[in-house]
């Protein structure tokens, strides 16, 4: 099993590595490519020394699968070339989320969709990721009519360029800004750039890509993103609408016996998610589940999950875990 990395240098694509490596993927021949100013330095994986490809070199190799984290408009690019040569290509950025020829996976939801002649696989948007696996047992018992999202982001979600500047203002030190204010003890309700409606592209990202990958376009769904000082994982409050009323201790269960999710949810003890414990792990947390009297058949819930992990790399890594399970490459 021939894999290729690219973005091996990147924030994502160094957690992709290290996913890769903490759940023994079953690779034979590790393929890191990054942008033509890395080509031939090292990176190491499991105590090993690679050299770093250039993208036309891990074209030429062939490997069987190519996971994307260097941006959409390299994707864009570079992702059919990989799957002409017969690469099945997961790929983390925006670039084929909303094509219809394209599968948009969260695999425990929706891999089953999945075939050898998909080529080009897309990774949904990591805010979307850790709230999707949580509606999807509640959609299929409930039916979800409206979902209503509040997001707390990680600066991790920006880059390496947003924690330098965190860092930097910690410090008291003057540096590139990756946003246009402070974001130390500040809140910025703009993530991501701002479109013609009002609402910026992850906002929309939350709205599209959960209507696509839960297969329902009748979802309405409306959501702020706001980045925060933190590093550890994006945090979301959500507010949710059924079509059928439902049992609080019976969706509490369903929550609770869903994979990939962690129920966290006693106010006598304190005891809810939060990003601090959520860094560096996989799952996605759950708590503050309690029932909406506003409206009817309505649910509040809060959501965190580490947006590098299970919003990035995990979520790619278990796509092809399930690729090679399944005979698909």
């Amino acid at each position: 099993m021939r894999v290729a990395v690219v973005g091996a240098t990147g924030m994502v694509g160094q957690v992709m590595l290290q996913v890769l490596a903490a759940r023994n993927f079953p690779i034979t021949e590790l393929i890191p490519v990054a942008s033509e100013r890395s080509v031939g330095k090292q990176i190491t994986y499991k105590q090993k020394a690679y050299t770093i490809y250039s993208m036309q070199e891990a074209i030429t190799a062939k490997p069987d699968i190519a996971i994307f984290s260097a941006g959409g408009a390299t994707s864009l690019e570079y992702a059919p070339k990989f799957a002409e040569v017969g690469t099945t290509v997961i790929d983390n950025s925006s670039a084929w989320r909303m094509d219809r020829t394209k599968k948009l996976v969260v695999p425990e939801i929706n891999a089953n969709a999945l075939t050898k002649e998909d080529k080009i696989i897309a990774n949904p948007n990591c805010s979307t990721i850790q709230m999707v696996l949580a509606l999807a047992p509640l959609h299929k018992k409930y039916g979800i009519k409206r979902v209503v999202i509040s997001t707390y982001q990680s600066i991790t979600g920006t880059g390496v360029k947003a924690v330098q500047q965190l860092e930097n203002e910690y410090a008291g030190a003057k540096g590139e800004m990756a946003y246009p204010y402070p974001i130390h003890r500040n809140a910025i309700p703009a993530c991501d750039v701002f479109e013609e409606n009002g609402y910026t592209k992850e906002e929309l990202k939350l709205v599209n890509e959960t209507q696509k990958i839960l297969d329902d376009r009748t979802i309405a769904v409306t959501a702020t993103a706001v980045r925060i000082p933190v590093v550890g994982g994006h945090s979301e409050s959500v507010n949710l609408e059924f079509h059928k009323d439902y049992d609080l201790n019976e969706l509490r269960k369903l929550l609770s016996e869903t994979d990939g999710v962690t129920v966290q949810d006693n106010p006598d003890t304190n005891t809810y998610p939060m990003p601090m414990y959520a860094e560096g792990k996989d799952d996605v947390f759950v708590g503050r589940i309690r029932r909406d009297h506003s409206q009817e058949n309505s649910l509040n819930m809060w959501i965190v999950s580490d947006n590098l992990r299970k919003g990035a790399a995990t979520n790619a890594v278990q796509i092809g875990e399930y690729l090679i399970a399944n005979g698909l490459v």
